[in-house]
């Protein structure tokens, strides 16, 4: 297995990428391709780790590419003009088989019309959509779509609900995975006309769409361990992304300062140490890697932009697993029955 990673895409990049790829190595079993700035790459091997790429691992592997798509460029223009780009690189990498998932922390909306335009679409799916893992209580939980889609149609979250479905049964063994729809409240009589048609049709077809759908979830139920995917337009989904990784910084934050106020918080974090370092880790969304941007034809894979080289490390393992579990094929294959 092969895996491309855009070595200059994201705030942190080429830093970021090189040190989570090294990171991973050690922890997959694939062969991971850093698509960039050749002579850049192995500057920064050299400073960081005083020795030839090579050195470290046989399974890391370098495709130059001359040109970066910044985060200020337009993404359409982006794709078609920087023909050799590290991200369009890496999609025609991945295209044409020389690669078998692809993963950027760069500009979102040239990533996302790069696998639309240059990977293309699954058969049958009107619009690919960003699915980002979240903790929840004793779980995960999936957000479809995390930002991808800002105007969507009902056939839109459905399909949504379907692609939820099929990728947390075939990548976390959910045999009838509780889907919600993210909603002002549960009454179905709730939310905005997208949201109620949505739900008048879910309610109605969902066993014929092979859906597990248990109606309209709050925000605030979301992380109860009581619902594995939560469906919503791309506006919606990517502030309540945002909100949900804004809250865990505060409560880390938070409970740092309450913690060192004073010598006697001082002791009770002693006392207190191991179960905070475990709730710090278990609202950590960077423990769960990137989004996957399910819908086209091969696997991709965004990671945050800001993504640290834990985040990366985390990101390629998490790819890894994407391309094992067979989840883009199980898509071409139950949409293509509906066709």
């Amino acid at each position: 297995m092969k895996i491309i990673l855009d070595a200059m895409g994201g705030d942190n990049a080429p830093d970021a990428t090189i040190k989570g790829a090294v990171k991973a190595i050690n922890k997959v079993k694939a062969e991971v391709v850093l698509v960039g700035q050749e002579e850049v790459i192995r500057k920064k091997f050299k400073e960081f780790y005083g020795k030839e790429m090579e050195e470290i691992s046989n399974r890391l592997k370098i495709h130059n590419a001359t040109e970066t798509i910044e985060m200020c460029d337009i993404p359409t223009q982006a794709i078609k003009h920087k023909k050799d780009s590290s991200m369009v690189v890496g999609f025609n990498m991945l295209k044409a088989d020389e690669g078998d998932v692809f993963i950027s922390a760069g500009n979102s909306g040239a990533l996302l019309t790069g696998a639309t335009l240059l990977v293309g679409r699954i058969k049958g799916i009107d619009r690919p959509a960003l699915a980002g893992i979240l903790p929840a209580y004793k779980s995960q939980l999936l957000l479809i779509d995390a930002g991808s889609n800002t105007n969507c149609k009902p056939i839109n979250l459905i399909q949504f609900a379907q692609m939820a479905t099929i990728y947390l049964r075939n990548t976390f063994g959910i045999e009838k995975p509780r889907i919600g729809l993210l909603n002002i409240g549960t009454e179905e009589t709730k939310g905005n006309e997208l949201v109620k048609e949505t739900f008048n049709i879910l309610k109605e077809k969902a066993e014929e769409l092979d859906i597990n759908f248990i109606g309209n979830v709050e925000g605030r139920d979301a992380f109860s361990g009581k619902v594995d995917a939560i469906v919503a337009d791309g506006f919606t989904g990517n502030v309540f992304l945002k909100t949900a990784e804004g809250i865990g910084k505060l409560v880390k934050r938070n409970l740092t300062d309450s913690f060192t106020k004073n010598i006697f918080s001082k002791i009770s974090y002693l006392v207190a140490k191991k179960p905070i370092k475990a709730l710090t880790k278990s609202m950590d969304y960077k423990s769960y890697g990137g989004a996957l941007f399910l819908g086209v034809k091969k696997p991709v894979v965004k990671a945050h932009g800001s993504s640290d080289e834990r985040l990366f490390e985390f990101t390629i393992i998490q790819a890894e697993k994407f391309v094992e579990n067979k989840a883009v094929p199980q898509m071409i294959e139950a949409f293509s029955k509906e066709n």
